[in-house]
């Protein structure tokens, strides 16, 4: 009986005494109501995860090899409504290329139009975001 109180009582101060666990961040639900937000004339190539681990991550970094003579687009989809994705388009040397910043705006998505073929570098980030969460698509075209 003493060991069976013990247990309870160690269950029961290990539930209060623990940290309050943040709201689970489910990408790939994100990234599947993501998909569809691409316009017809881009065909979907890629999709991204975009998780902040409870705010643990500053930004998320994925890098892709990109084509030239080819147009991308970035969408975004935050997890909660209202919230916002920052997406900044970095060259082979880092350098920004594209960002969907504009002025204290931020755009749900960019399209880049690639003049070089090369592995460029997207990173995400969170504006004022209470989840550090959310999805990515990107889709591409041909350019004219």
């Amino acid at each position: 009986m003493k060991i069976l109180i013990t247990v309870l009582t160690v269950a029961a101060l290990s539930f209060f005494s623990a940290p309050t666990a943040n709201a689970q961040c489910n990408s790939s639900e994100i990234i599947d109501l993501c998909v569809p937000n691409l316009p017809n004339s881009f065909m979907f190539l890629k999709s991204y995860e975009v998780n902040g681990k409870g705010g643990q991550l500053e930004k998320v970094e994925y890098s892709y090899p990109f084509a030239k003579g080819t147009d991308y687009m970035i969408n975004l989809c935050p997890q909660v409504e209202g919230e916002s994705l920052v997406v900044t388009l970095y060259d082979y040397k880092r350098n920004e290329i594209a960002t969907n910043v504009v002025g204290d705006q931020i755009a749900s998505a960019i399209v880049f139009s690639c003049k070089t073929t090369g592995i460029y570098y997207i990173t995400y980030s969170f504006d004022k975001s209470k989840s550090d969460c959310g999805g990515s698509v990107i889709g591409l075209k041909k350019s004219n």
